[in-house]
């Protein structure tokens, strides 16, 4: 056995803290196949690992980054061979199983999907954890009956991974886009990305009224909390939202009205464990219509000994769209 650099998360008397540190291969975890790990994508749940702000992580060691791209070096799945280019986003890696931040890692073969045509490693990990989940977000919209004709689509959190690339898509496919952020400056990148209104997420913030002037037809949320509730209470008769993120909170102060009053249907979205099926769905369509150029327009790139510091940035919301993490 080898030892390979990773990010390691440990937990003692003093608390938890993190190394960038040789890791020994035996260390690794059950699975059939061993990845050499190529990219990995910095995500907001990877902050809360790495500060321990949340106890996402369960087993100590861990090495945190929640998804990965790489190549098979090992396989006793017989759906992956040697030099295979795989994805994995969710299942607990990163939380519950050894993770990304890391230059190989062993997981269950059927946690994993086949880079999508047209997309480059990097640009499967530019779009990461948080572009899948804004695809699955829009699925689930169009799943409801919601087409640009509904009315205009709100995205929260609109600077971050998961706004950024739903902004994107969404641009994309013919919808108005109004993008909330509370972070000054940002009303050029937005509308670089394809948002036709800037919304100031003060708006959102405050006390929740049982219902509020309808103002959407469709919205994609990663805050939770007063600014879920808002979107609901201001969501027109038959729309949606698709709640996907907590940044801002698990609570959601809202009531029955948007619900019995005007249809508003509340669409939680989960990108942990999603099935096989549904999983290749949203990677083939990101690959076929998220457009490469605002996916660059977006995405920054480190080096995996640069992770560790960017824990307490992207829980502070000072990361802006994607970062791609670069190991080998």
């Amino acid at each position: 056995m080898t030892a390979f650099k990773a990010w390691v998360v440990e937990k003692g008397e003093g608390g938890q803290s993190l190394a960038f540190e040789d890791f020994d291969e035996a260390g690794l975890m059950d699975g059939d196949v061993t990845v050499r790990v190529t990219h990995s994508g910095l995500n907001y749940k990877d902050g809360l690992a790495m500060t321990g702000r949340m106890p996402v992580v369960r087993r100590f060691p861990m090495i945190p980054g929640i998804d990965f791209c790489g190549v098979v070096e090992t396989s006793d799945d017989p759906a992956w061979k040697p030099g295979d280019t795989v994805v994995l986003t969710g299942w607990g890696v990163g939380e519950t199983h050894l993770g990304g931040f890391a230059e190989r890692a062993r997981v269950k073969g059927d946690w994993l999907v086949p880079l999508p045509d047209g997309l480059s490693p990097a640009q499967a990990m530019a779009i990461g954890t948080a572009g899948y989940t804004a695809m699955l977000s829009v699925i689930a919209l169009e799943k409801h009956g919601l087409t640009p004709q509904s009315g205009p689509a709100v995205v929260t959190g609109a600077s971050g991974g998961v706004g950024s690339v739903a902004v994107s898509l969404l641009k994309r496919g013919g919808w108005h886009v109004i993008a909330a952020t509370g972070r000054d400056g940002e009303a050029d990148y937005l509308n670089g990305l394809g948002a036709a209104e800037i919304l100031d997420r003060a708006e959102l913030s405050g006390d929740p009224k049982p219902l509020a002037k309808e103002r959407w037809a469709a919205g994609i949320d990663a805050v939770g909390s007063k600014t879920l509730a808002n979107l609901l209470a201001m969501a027109k008769a038959g729309g949606a939202i698709a709640a996907c993120g907590n940044a801002g909170g698990m609570d959601l102060p809202s009531s029955v009205a948007p619900f019995i009053l005007r249809g508003v249907s509340l669409i939680g979205i989960n990108s942990v464990t999603t099935p096989q099926k549904p999983r290749r769905e949203a990677w083939a369509r990101l690959a076929e219509e998220l457009d490469l150029d605002a996916l660059a327009a977006m995405t920054r790139t480190i080096s995996l000994k640069d992770v560790g510091g960017l824990g307490e940035t992207i829980l502070a919301g000072q990361t802006r769209g994607r970062t791609v993490v670069e190991i080998g």
